[in-house]
Order: structure tokens, then sequence, then C-alpha cells
């Protein structure tokens, strides 16, 4: 079992930045492939980033590539997502995730999930 817990959300203006936290409990979780998922209203459910066990490499959909970065901190069983340039089509509630099967942008590859953060960003 792993317990995972988001923090960080908030509402931002449009360009601004925001740093979501996932703190990981339960199995090692330096054993996790750890991701980021986001949810609008109304929408399904979509990949932001991923991160291998290490955090030595990572992945990011097209539309966040370039403004947002996760890492990890094993010592801490943290996994980190900073966005910056914000928009309002960030808008969402962002899901942390873990996983053993590896990296992957398939939401069903992850077997623990959080409870989700609101992120609000106004125009």
């Amino acid at each position: 079992q792993v317990q995972l817990v988001e923090s960080g959300g908030g509402l931002v203006q449009a360009g601004g930045s925001l740093r979501l936290s996932c703190a990981a409990s339960g199995r090692a979780f330096s054993q996790s492939f750890m991701a980021w998922f986001r949810q609008a209203p109304g929408k399904e459910r979509e990949f932001v980033a991923t991160i291998t066990l290490s955090g030595r490499m990572t992945n990011y959909a097209d539309s966040v590539k370039g403004r947002f970065t996760i890492s990890r901190d094993n010592a801490k069983n943290t996994v980190y997502l900073q966005m910056n340039s914000l928009k309002p089509e960030d808008t969402a509630v962002y899901y942390c995730a873990a996983g053993v099967a590896g990296t992957s942008r398939i939401s069903g590859s992850y077997e623990y999930w959080g409870q989700g953060t609101q992120v609000t960003v106004s125009s």
C-alpha cells in the first residue's frame, strides 16, 4: 500500500507559479514510479508528467512542456510539480499517482492515487 497526499494547490493569476507537493507513505517511495495527472470539469483525466525511480528521466505532456517541472526527493518521500507561466486552461484538480510498472502516460498504469488538489488560474 502507498498513501499519497497532495498539497500546494490554490488560486493564481495567469502567468503565475505554483508548486505542488505529494507526500508518500507506505511502500518504499524510491521503488515507485511517480506521475501527475489532472482533470478539468467535464473532461477526462489527462497525463501531465512522470518521473523515473532515480529522478533522472522525466516525460511531459506537450501542453505543459517547458512550463512544468516534475522532480522527486527520495529522502523526503516527496514528488513535486513546479508549474510556471500558468494559463487558465491549466485549471484542474491535480492528482499524484504511484506505480511499479514504469513511467507511463496511461492512468491505468498507476496503482495508487492521492485525493487531488485544486489549481485555479484566473485570466
